[in-house]
């Protein structure tokens, strides 16, 4: 598990804008079962995750006009041991993956961005095509 200094700078940068944690098992149960629609952020200390994927959900979060997410959502990995771990339960048949972008409705996976689809493309990419998601499914 990684220190809390080291993730607690990571882990605002997105709940400064907006992003509710998911701590607990319970917490991801309780959140992921909501009806409508959840963007869950698996968070992560990779130099990708830092590179573009917090910087893309972020500038999806802010350019996103009509259509957005009901919930704002982020776990870390590797350091909310049990919320990753069940939130990726909702995350099925997709693989374990940090960082990892999902957006989901009523529970249900209907857009995913995985580690191999954020390593290399900027944050405007990522941004993109949640907010192509955003207009499809919220």
């Amino acid at each position: 598990m990684y220190p809390i200094e080291i993730v607690a700078p990571m882990k605002a940068e997105v709940t400064n804008h907006g992003f509710k944690e998911l701590q607990t098992s319970e917490e991801a149960d309780s959140a992921l079962k909501q009806p409508g629609t959840s963007l869950l952020f698996i968070n992560s200390v990779c130099g990708c995750s830092a590179g573009t994927a917090r910087p893309g959900v972020i500038m999806a979060v802010q350019n996103a006009t009509t259509k957005k997410p009901d919930q704002l959502l982020t776990s870390f990995a590797g350091f909310d041991i049990d919320a990753v771990k069940q939130a990726r339960n909702y995350l099925m048949p997709y693989p374990p993956s940090s960082p990892a972008i999902a957006l989901l409705k009523d529970g249900k996976v209907v857009h995913m961005i995985e580690r191999h689809m954020i390593e290399g493309r900027p944050a405007q990419m990522i941004a993109a095509n949640l907010l192509q998601a955003f207009e499809e499914y919220c």
